[in-house]
């Protein structure tokens, strides 16, 4: 070996060794960077969280009942079927006891039957002895089932009917000089109420400025209430033109008058409106004296106009009157064409 050949190893040597430094320490480099951006990336997820999101996923369930039904349904399918009649258990024996035979009839001295006089039978028993109903609105009577009205010449149909008499002592004179005086008006009330059917409703006030009624609502015309109604009006009739404001069943408040009557009928919610009177109507205002004031005809008009507004179905509104001023005339007919009534004047027909 030279001296040359010598020298030379130690040098490869030296090479070597940086040759692996460098290698290592490229190694721990990289190790060492890709340790530090894993623990960048940890500490960046806290920093910069993502926005927290919602979602709503449908979940589609059976219902209960439907559930139920099908349980039910499965259970009916499952049941047996019933036996039919003529799967049961019958027998053909004869009972131990018979029915005893039958009384011998005089067969040749026997009529034959005529149905269509049963029927008449029937139907006069149903009728009672009263004939057709009111206003031919069906069979009214003792056994009536018609809901019409007829009063002094006024047909109306309806089932609520309330009958208005103003017995003031004008209307009293007046009615007496055109031949229908006041007992003739309570008679003919007597006969309507007798003739209302059983689906009919009656109500019956008097009134001058105050006013008092029967029972004060529409009640059935049965029998009982019938009788009980022509007894109110046998006894508490009046005739006098007075009505005191303390007398028994008098109804009094401020203002009074016909408005006042008209304000409780209404309130009953009535299908038909028969008013009596000779068209000129009084009240009594609060103040000194008590005030008395004439009703106009406007004012009259007016006032049933906002009552009917009150009602399901407009009632209608009749009037039978007696020796009227021409104006007052002229009013009444007007209401009486606005609410499908009509007007009859005594002693003008």
């Amino acid at each position: 070996m030279s001296l040359e050949g010598w020298f030379e190893k130690p040098a490869q040597k030296g090479q070597r060794k940086k040759l692996l430094l460098l290698i290592f320490t490229v190694v721990v480099a990289v190790h060492f960077l890709a340790g530090a951006g894993a623990g960048l990336f940890v500490v960046a997820r806290y920093f910069f969280a993502e926005p927290v999101q919602f979602e709503v996923k449908k979940d589609i369930r059976l219902p209960a009942k439907k559930r139920e039904h099908k349980m039910n349904m499965a259970a009916f399918d499952g049941m047996a079927a019933k036996p039919s009649f003529t799967d049961r258990m019958a027998s053909a024996r004869a009972t131990d006891f018979s029915l005893p035979d039958l009384p011998k009839l005089p067969v040749d001295q026997m009529v034959a039957a005529d149905p269509s006089q049963f029927m008449s039978e029937l139907f006069e028993g149903l009728v009672g002895d009263s004939g057709a109903g009111a206003g031919g609105a069906g069979v009214s009577g003792l056994g009536g089932i018609g809901d019409g009205v007829s009063f002094m010449g006024i047909q109306a149909k309806g089932k609520r009917v309330a009958l208005l008499f103003d017995v003031s002592k004008s209307v009293a004179n007046k009615a007496e000089k055109s031949g229908v005086p006041m007992k003739k008006i309570r008679e003919e009330t007597v006969r309507c109420i007798e003739e209302m059917g059983v689906n009919s409703r009656f109500a019956i006030y008097q009134f001058v400025r105050n006013y008092k009624a029967f029972r004060g609502e529409f009640l059935p015309a049965t029998r009982a209430n019938k009788e009980a109604a022509k007894g109110w009006v046998e006894k508490e009739w009046v005739e006098s033109g007075q009505m005191a404001a303390g007398g028994k069943g008098v109804v009094s408040r401020l203002p009074n008058g016909v408005e006042m009557v008209l304000e409780d009928v209404f309130s009953l919610e009535p299908d038909v409106v028969i008013i009596v009177s000779d068209g000129s109507f009084q009240r009594s205002v609060g103040g000194a004296g008590k005030r008395q004031e004439e009703v106009k005809g406007a004012e009259l008009q007016a006032t049933i106009s906002r009552l009917q507004k009150n009602l399901r179905e407009e009632a209608q509104i009749h009037f039978v009157g007696f020796e009227m001023e021409e104006e007052d005339r002229r009013h009444l007919q007007t209401i009486a064409r606005a609410y499908g009534g009509s007007l009859r004047e005594i002693g003008k027909d």
